[in-house]
């Protein structure tokens, strides 16, 4: 059974910083492809972020490019995400998940999403 413990959300005021982390469990994680999913009040999920398991390759959603550092560590079974510039928009739940196919912009989770971490973005 996966199973993921997204933690390091929290309130934050515009150009600042956070550090998601996510304890994956209940597979092997260095045969996956892991993904951040956001979402926004009132909206659905939407991929921000992968990082393949084959080389280390990242894909980022252009809203945040330039901005969040995703990455992993397989030893220590955590996958990251550095967020930095933080804007109000975004706000919102985050998700770590295996990927189901390739890590770019078709990015889709396989399985489900778990119960995320809240990020929130002060003007």
């Amino acid at each position: 059974q996966l199973e993921f413990a997204e933690s390091g959300g929290g309130l934050v005021q515009a150009g600042g910083s956070l550090r998601l982390s996510c304890t994956p469990s209940g597979f092997a994680l260095d045969s996956y492809s892991m993904g951040w999913w956001r979402q926004a009040p009132g909206k659905e999920p939407e991929g921000i972020s992968c990082i393949n398991n084959v080389n280390g390759g990242t894909y980022y959603r252009d809203s945040v490019k330039g901005r969040f550092t995703m990455s992993r560590d397989n030893p220590k079974r955590m996958v990251y995400l550095q967020m930095d510039s933080l804007k109000p928009e975004d706000t919102g739940i985050y998700y770590c998940a295996v990927v189901a196919r390739g890590c770019n912009e078709r990015m889709s989770v396989y399985g489900s999403l778990g119960q995320g971490t809240q990020v929130t973005v002060s003007s």
